[in-house]
């Protein structure tokens, strides 16, 4: 085998679950070989890099060996190397920042003067937990000298 379709290589690589998300994503641009874009039906040889962008991330692999049949995620290292560097895996564990802000029932849609405010608010959070955030809880409840 010396070709194999990229969408299928895909697949098979577990980069997509299905064949036809891998075939979907080629056709929206979102996976590119040798840094050009491509169609499904475009092939890949040993040697190639292959750029997919799943979601927020991005990933990149090398072909290392060519395959056609979907494999055990144990035995994908030995058809392809994950290249992806590490601030785009890093993206996975982000901790979802949200609230929500209450509003009165029929208020209606925020102002822009409402918007700007909640902006603000949102800007003035800090996210930033400290390493000894739980003496200083104990502390603040007057528990430090518990064991």
């Amino acid at each position: 085998m010396d070709e194999v379709r990229i969408d299928k290589y895909l697949w098979a690589i577990r980069v997509y679950k299905t064949r036809t998300e891998a075939t979907d994503a080629c056709k929206g641009g979102k996976v590119r070989v040798n840094g050009a874009d491509t169609k499904p039906s475009k092939t890949v040889k040993v040697g190639d890099t292959i750029v997919a962008r799943k979601g927020a991330v991005v990933y990149t692999y090398k072909v290392l060996q060519l395959i056609d049949k979907r494999q055990g995620a144990k035995l994908v290292p030995n058809y392809a190397e994950n290249l992806t560097p590490a601030e785009e895996l890093a993206k996975l564990r982000a901790p979802v920042e949200t609230f929500f802000l209450k509003r009165d029932r029929g208020a209606g849609r925020p102002t822009k003067k409402d918007r700007r405010q909640m902006e603000d608010l949102w800007s003035s959070l800090d996210f930033d937990v400290p390493d000894d955030i739980a003496d200083s809880l104990a502390a603040s409840f007057g528990l430090d000298d518990v064991v």
